[in-house]
């Protein structure tokens, strides 16, 4: 059987590669198709979305975007592709949505920590920026990196289990919880695609990818 829907992670979100050969009807049909199938997989989760294969006007692409959502739990926070306003619009939709997790105590912090520095936060913590390999980030609540995480973060310094840690690419060296950490060697490796959240679960720490799900357990009082 011929598919004229292919589905493909990235290390932004999600590409489909569509048919260029079959009516767009046709090819919508089976988007919904396919993502009704694999919508268990998914599960409930924010992503960017790359569509290739086929040139479409803005009201198919817009339709395609539908179509995915109304038949799967994902959320599309943008489209994500080689012109260059898109892409910053899209940065720009996923910093702003996990800026909204931490807008209660106005703690933020711009700019990237290299090897040797630290940062400390008597609440919880935004860091625009990224954490390189060497650094750390010490929060009593939690801690959420919009960049890319190499270095180590001590997330609920204050004994909070509940704390998480957030990062829009997580390759860490240590994540630190509470009284539960774990080490990543000292050659960090991402450990998923897109935004990742780290929390304690059954005891140990267990890293993710941002769902929708999680919002509701992130306390910033």
């Amino acid at each position: 059987m011929h598919n004229t829907v292919v589905i493909k992670g990235n290390k932004s979100g999600l590409t489909v590669y569509l048919d260029p050969a079959p009516p767009f009807e046709t090819v919508l049909r089976d988007v919904a198709a396919k993502f009704r199938e694999s919508a268990r997989f998914w599960g409930s989760v924010q992503m960017a979305l790359t569509l290739e294969g086929r040139a479409m006007t803005p009201a198919e692409e817009f339709a395609v975007v539908n179509t995915i959502t109304e038949n799967s739990q994902i959320e599309i926070l943008c489209l994500l592709d080689r012109d260059v306003n898109r892409i910053q619009r899209c940065e720009k939709a996923l910093n702003e949505k996990l800026m909204e997790l931490n807008s209660r105590t106005g703690n933020f912090y711009k700019g990237s920590l290299r090897a040797g520095e630290s940062l400390e936060a008597e609440a919880s913590v935004v860091l625009i920026g990224d954490v390189e390999q060497g650094a750390r980030v010490t929060a009593r609540g939690n801690i959420i990196v919009l960049g890319e995480l190499r270095g180590s973060v001590y997330a609920g310094a204050a004994g909070d289990p509940d704390a998480v840690a957030v990062a829009l690419e997580m390759a860490p060296s240590l994540i630190r919880i509470s009284d539960i950490q774990q080490k990543f060697g000292d050659k960090p490796k991402r450990l998923g695609k897109g935004p990742m959240i780290a929390g304690i679960q059954d005891g140990r720490i267990a890293v993710k990818a941002l769902k929708k799900s999680f919002l509701s357990r992130i306390n910033f009082n």
